[in-house]
């Protein structure tokens, strides 16, 4: 009986260390993505950008929710009639993303023109898709959002760090003899 007990307990032990090491290096995973923002709010790790399509987009390949992994590319390198997705500055400062098809690529003076006729410096372009992953962008922008990593990231660690702290301060108090026979 005393054995089954102790076997229990170590299992116990076992799965609540694999929770917890998930928990913090998703955690560590998130606080990156979010230490790497650029200045228009954008994950960016070099030349590849994370883009959440966090509304309707002209595409039908993209949907609200999506994350795309976007490559930068020169503008050299940028061909009439290729996707891309740009910054849009908007009334008030706001930034948004926008995606449209090359009209016109002018090297010299550094910019490119969808075909609608919207044009774009170089500095507002992002880069050409590389890779869709449906639905984990909603996910994402959760996480990223200020309520949503508070929630989930800083409310849970200052928990576990409460909860070892009061373990540490009962064993220190009982002795280790005690704690494993309650």
């Amino acid at each position: 009986m005393v054995v089954e007990v102790k076997i229990l307990k170590a299992i116990k032990k076992i799965i609540i260390s694999i929770v917890v090491i998930a928990f913090f290096a998703f955690a560590i995973a998130m606080t990156i993505l979010l230490l790497n923002f650029n200045d228009r709010g954008v994950t960016q790790f070099g030349d590849t950008s994370l883009v959440i399509i966090k509304g309707d987009i002209s595409s039908e390949k993209y949907k609200k929710g999506d994350l795309v992994i976007v490559d930068s590319k020169p503008i050299r390198n940028i061909n009439v009639g290729d996707e891309l997705f740009v910054y849009r500055l908007e009334n008030g400062g706001a930034v948004t993303i926008d995606l449209g098809i090359i009209g016109t690529v002018n090297v010299e003076e550094k910019n490119v023109s969808f075909q609608n006729g919207d044009p774009y410096s170089e500095e507002f372009l992002i880069g050409q898709s590389s890779k869709v992953y449906n639905k984990i962008g909603g996910y994402l922008a959760i996480v990223q959002s200020t309520v949503g990593f508070l929630f989930m990231i800083i409310i849970p660690s200052f928990l576990i760090f409460i909860y070892q702290l009061y373990a540490l301060v009962i064993e220190i108090k009982y002795g280790k003899d005690e704690v494993s026979n309650s």
